[in-house]
């Protein structure tokens, strides 16, 4: 049994950021970072120009490693491993991973983030990063003067489809089905805009390119027929999904999934537990907001810890 001032389950923005922030606290925190998914969704991407700090833009990788080594500086101990069972006890909340070890902690912050979902295609993870993306403030700039195309029908969709026509030569939106699910407002905006096409009771069958898309097959979900749409952008917009798997029976999950926490504050519904990151948040979902949820996740964790101690003196 490891016992711990704070453990972070999950790495990636939230969690390494929280770990840099609790190491200079000197609570000598451990990451419990996963045993495929360390560092989180960036490890997928190739450039992130958004990230302030670095005007020629990062690859993810490299950002994710340069976050987790500032945290090692630190003190804190990253591991790579996952966490099976989390049971929440005020003071001393117990953790159990793959590998069998155990943890008890004062403080857990969970940054265990949200994955987005994917059409499920054979080319759709190879071609990640080379045509393919599921961020549209992260990726549309690379896309200028391209015709693209944005799959889904929602809120998300039409919102990311006509920010897109601010880069995009063209951007085909395509819906499986003949009414969309986005709000009256949002559906009338794209429709008025010159730049964005409507491509409904459709579906993208299959997704062509070997170091680069180059277009996809488009099928009609009403008569089966296909046909081929050449694109070089295909953003996927048909939402994520929280990971909370490992506390959704003990936490507050709000109606859409995402975890609850108190106000703008980290805090959950359990003392000494605390979220940051993608698993809190369905709107901002950047590398940037995610870091920012991290400081305040490790920074609520040391309030917590300190009132711990002034009770116990």
């Amino acid at each position: 049994m490891t016992e711990r001032h704070v453990v972070i389950i999950g790495s990636g923005p939230a969690g390494y950021t929280a770990a840099i922030y609790a190491a200079r606290a000197n609570l000598q925190p451990v990451v419990i970072a996963g045993s495929v998914t360390a560092g989180g969704e960036l490890m997928n991407t190739t450039d992130v120009e958004n990230f302030p700090g670095f005007p020629e833009g990062v690859q993810g990788p490299d950002l994710m490693e340069s976050m987790r080594a500032q945290a090692e500086r630190f003190g804190a101990e990253v591991v790579y491993d996952d966490v099976t069972e989390l049971r929440m006890n005020p003071g001393a909340h117990g953790i159990t991973t793959a590998l069998g070890t155990e943890y008890t902690a004062r403080a857990v912050i969970l940054a265990t983030g949200s994955a987005y979902r994917e059409l499920g295609l054979p080319n759709e993870k190879a071609l990640s990063g080379h045509g393919v993306s599921w961020c549209a403030t992260c990726d549309g700039f690379f896309f200028k003067d391209q015709e693209i195309a944005v799959v889904g029908g929602g809120d998300s969709a039409i919102e990311e489809a006509t920010f897109l026509t601010r880069f995009a030569s063209k951007v085909t939106l395509i819906h499986r089905r003949q009414e969309l699910r986005a709000s009256q407002a949002m559906q009338d905006r794209a429709k008025a805009d010159p730049k964005l096409e409507f491509l409904l009771d459709s579906e993208v069958a299959e997704i062509h390119g070997e170091d680069a898309l180059t277009g996809l097959t488009v099928r009609s979900t009403a008569t089966g027929e296909t046909s081929e749409l050449p694109v070089t952008g295909l953003f996927v917009a048909i939402g994520s999904d929280p990971r909370t798997e490992l506390f959704k029976d003990a936490l507050e999950i709000r109606p859409d999934g995402y975890l609850a926490v108190d106000g703008r504050s980290s805090r959950t519904t359990v003392p000494g537990i605390f979220a940051a990151g993608d698993v809190i948040d369905p709107i901002y979902r950047q590398a940037i907001t995610a870091a920012g949820s991290g400081c305040v996740a490790a920074t609520d964790a040391e309030h917590y810890l300190a009132s711990l101690n002034d009770k116990e003196s």
